[in-house]
């Protein structure tokens, strides 16, 4: 969406979001924060390709804002965080950049963080780096098992100098983070036993994106865990879009006992 398309978006409704730079030298950090900051936060954490505004639904909805102040980010390099040409793709990093945003909020309550796709594992590093500053984590047709990592026919045409040129830089970024997500993922892998926060897990059993079986190795590796895990069979990769209900329940189920 163009910065157009967004004030349109916005232009009539009576809570609009805020937005907020956060940088330093090397990396850049924009947020989009809509309700209160003296509310519990939660954080939103996009996939790749991305925009803080493809949580436009849950943004708007008014159940959600009124219970949480939403930050929802462009991850480093994406839309409006991008600092330089080279792509960030340090899940570390990512996660270690991404909550500052928690400072934002005011509360002084521990946020409920959501991830969704390659955002998944960011949010996933991010509560095992802070667990402090993270009451719930939601982990949405997440990508964790490097074993099971798909890579399509079209993917190596997108390494290739030439076709760079011509492609967006979003596209360019995601693949990136494409050929380095396995190693990325492996690096994570004998961190899952560290975390701390109750975590639900959420997959479609049609998602041609993120193979199914990734819900079978959180459940190997979160094991003992206060986790749970949500298999919905028809569903496919945009479960946020396609179960909007079922999240905003899960979501304002994880902060009733505050």
């Amino acid at each position: 969406m163009s910065d157009r398309q967004i004030q349109a978006h916005f232009a009539n409704r009576a809570v609009k979001p805020t937005f907020f730079t956060i940088e330093n030298d090397s990396l850049k950090l924009f947020v989009a924060s809509v309700g209160s900051d003296t509310l519990p936060p939660l954080l939103l954490i996009h996939g790749a390709p991305g925009s803080w505004y493809g949580y436009l639904k849950m943004i708007d909805d008014s159940a959600l804002y009124s219970r949480f102040h939403i930050l929802s980010v462009d991850r480093p390099g994406y839309g409006k965080s991008r600092k330089n040409r080279k792509a960030v793709t340090s899940i570390t990093k990512q996660a270690q950049w991404i909550a500052h945003a928690l400072n934002l909020n005011h509360s002084g309550k521990p946020a409920v963080v959501l991830g969704r796709s390659y955002g998944a594992p960011v949010a996933a590093r991010l509560a095992i780096l802070y667990p402090s500053r993270v009451k719930h984590l939601f982990l949405v047709s997440s990508p964790l098992d490097p074993d099971k990592e798909k890579f399509f026919w079209f993917s190596k045409w997108g390494k290739m100098a030439p076709v760079k040129l011509f492609m967006d830089r979003h596209i360019n970024l995601a693949t990136a983070e494409k050929y380095t997500h396995v190693a990325e993922l492996r690096q994570l892998e004998p961190l899952w036993p560290t975390l701390q926060v109750p975590v639900t897990l959420m997959q479609g059993g049609k998602d041609w994106l993120v193979d199914p079986s990734n819900l079978d190795f959180a459940k190997k590796v979160l094991a003992g865990k206060p986790a749970e895990f949500i298999f919905l069979p028809e569903a496919g990769h945009l479960i946020t879009n396609s179960h909007p209900e079922l999240v905003k329940t899960l979501l304002l189920n994880s902060c009733r006992c505050d």
